[in-house]
């Protein structure tokens, strides 16, 4: 397993009751998102948040990071991208059980908020840890593959999805079709699609992420 270098945002309270793990997309890191706990925080005055980068160099942007390669932008191996995201899995769980190891909190008082490739891992990985997050939000992504959803015993954590009706990169689409999945397999699911916006985080979708999360958390 790989250790995840990190960024840290301390919580507006100065007291962590709860942690958000902010997963960065495809070619960024960690700092890409830090900067949504400086919107966030005033929302989660509670909470602290973890920005780690990606164990892997990106392919297509030497000074970006990835959680896994995609073949048809890098040209890598499809046997390479299942052996990376399994290892990058290995990597993430052992990120959020360090990170509640060192700060005394339950699953239940953890967020993970993944953007794009982010939200794949982090949609991949919550179902199958042995107790619960209290929410997963998920930007411009999608559930790879519904295949572990079916496979022994599952933990359901709520998760809110949101993307852009105009997203280039992961089609809009994309929504609808992991909600019903999530939904089939017994999970709360909330979705938004933000109007005339493309593969980013729109103000909209970040208010609602925002509510959602702390709903959650504060219930924990």
């Amino acid at each position: 397993m790989r250790k995840l270098k990190f960024r840290s945002f301390e919580p507006k309270s100065g007291t962590a009751k709860s942690l958000v793990v902010l997963l960065h997309g495809y070619g960024a890191d960690g700092a890409d998102l830090l900067g949504l706990s400086n919107f966030l925080s005033p929302i989660l005055p509670d909470t602290a948040f973890l920005a780690p980068d990606a164990p892997e160099q990106c392919r297509s942007n030497p000074f970006g990071r990835q959680w896994f390669p995609i073949p048809w932008i890098d040209d890598s191996d499809p046997a390479e991208l299942a052996k990376s995201f399994d290892a990058s899995n290995r990597d993430l769980n052992g990120f959020i059980d360090d990170a509640l190891d060192q700060s005394n909190l339950s699953p239940r008082n953890v967020g993970l908020l993944g953007f794009s490739q982010g939200t794949m891992l982090a949609l991949s990985v919550t179902p199958l840890r042995s107790e619960p997050v209290a929410c997963v939000v998920g930007f411009s992504g999608r559930l790879i593959s519904d295949a572990p959803l079916k496979s022994g015993k599952i933990v359901r954590p709520p998760i809110f999805l949101a993307h852009g009706d105009r997203d280039e990169l992961v089609p809009p689409s994309s929504l609808k079709d992991s909600g019903e999945m999530l939904i089939r397999a017994g999970f709360e699911v909330e979705m938004h699609l933000s109007r005339g916006f493309g593969h980013e985080i729109a103000p909209d979708e970040l208010q609602k992420a925002g509510e959602f999360m702390a709903k959650r958390l504060h219930s924990a």
